[in-house]
């Protein structure tokens, strides 16, 4: 609510002195081109479990905190979607200091929403579009899209081909990016790319996790390349995070998920830390272990940045400069 915001505004200042929350001397600007802020782990439940209450609020202070300056809500489904765009409006009017925009679509494993409206497919692919047209402000990119062959069980390999290619009409019609998920395809998600690449202004495949051979095929589309903390596990990971240009790279946390976990090869590059504890021992202002968040932005900049053996601010403003040229081109900045 907005005195829920507002509280949180006049306090949140005594969370930095009592040391929960970090505090950063520079002037690093951060855009998290990929949350899921809806989530229901930002409302404390977990698993369909309530745990403690909401900390939505406190979560986007330590994300500016942090110098993020703008987060791109994911969404996932046309409900979603909705959903997505009325909590991007609360924020920006919340004067938390965190502008937040939305995209609109309907992910791979999600795909069956087509064939479940009861208007049919159609319908259901001009309402998508109905609500980007009406939403213009806040909406930034169509997705997330696209292919994922490891969670067939929820959404079966055909209708996830079939309606990926339906929303590059979506894309094509409003001239927005798209957001893209790509998920042990084969050369699947790539030859769709390639067929309609010339459809569509642009695109980022978020969570990139793929090999130098994916990598370069995927530059060759000329898209952008997302990275978080999925996309820094494994030696080999980073090893192709160094072949990633600058000048492609955009970078995202997928909260509540993709942490960069102590088991991950780029955990040691981690510089910045925040008190954190258990949601079973939820305590207001510190995060919840386990759950990433946006100010956690930071940490994927470091990690990415070390393994490049380029400087944070450097990289920083490369990547601020890629992502307002991506999503925000056409859009004043407030």
């Amino acid at each position: 609510t907005q005195s829920t915001w507002g509280r949180t505004i006049n306090s949140w200042r005594q969370f930095t002195n009592r040391g929960l929350m970090a505090v950063f001397h520079d002037n690093i600007k951060l855009i998290d081109i990929g949350a899921n802020l809806s989530d229901p782990m930002f409302d404390g439940e977990y698993h369909n479990f309530s745990h403690h209450p909401p900390d939505r609020d406190l979560m986007l202070q330590r994300a500016h905190s942090a110098g993020v300056h703008r987060i791109i809500i994911t969404g996932g489904c046309l409900s979603d979607s909705l959903s997505t765009i009325q909590l991007a409006r609360t924020i920006n009017n919340s004067g938390c200091g965190i502008q937040c925009f939305t995209t609109v679509g309907v992910h791979p494993t999600r795909c069956d929403t087509f064939l479940e409206d009861p208007e049919g497919p159609e319908a259901h692919k001009q309402k998508l579009l109905d609500l980007i047209q009406n939403n213009l402000d806040v909406v930034v990119a169509v997705g997330e899209c696209g292919l994922d062959y490891d969670r067939l069980k929820f959404c079966k390999k055909a209708t996830q081909l079939k309606y990926f290619e339906v929303q590059f009409d979506i894309a094509e019609r409003t001239g927005l990016p798209m957001f893209l998920h790509d998920r042990n395809t084969g050369n699947d998600f790539f030859e769709i790319m390639k067929r309609h690449r010339s459809r569509i202004t642009g695109g980022v495949v978020h969570s990139f996790t793929g090999d130098a051979h994916e990598l370069q095929n995927l530059l060759s589309l000329n898209l952008h390349i997302g990275l978080n903390g999925c996309s820094l596990k494994t030696p080999e990971n980073l090893e192709t995070v160094k072949q990633v240009p600058l000048n492609r790279m955009l970078l995202e946390t997928d909260a509540p998920w993709c942490e960069i976990r102590p088991t991950h090869a780029g955990h040691s590059l981690i510089k910045s830390q925040w008190p954190t504890t258990k949601k079973e021992k939820f305590e207001e202002g510190k995060c919840v272990r386990g759950r990433c968040e946006p100010c956690h932005m930071r940490q994927v900049l470091e990690v990415v940045s070390a393994v490049r053996g380029e400087e944070t601010a450097n990289v920083a403003q490369q990547v601020w400069d890629n992502t307002m040229s991506l999503f925000f081109a056409q859009k004043k900045s407030v």
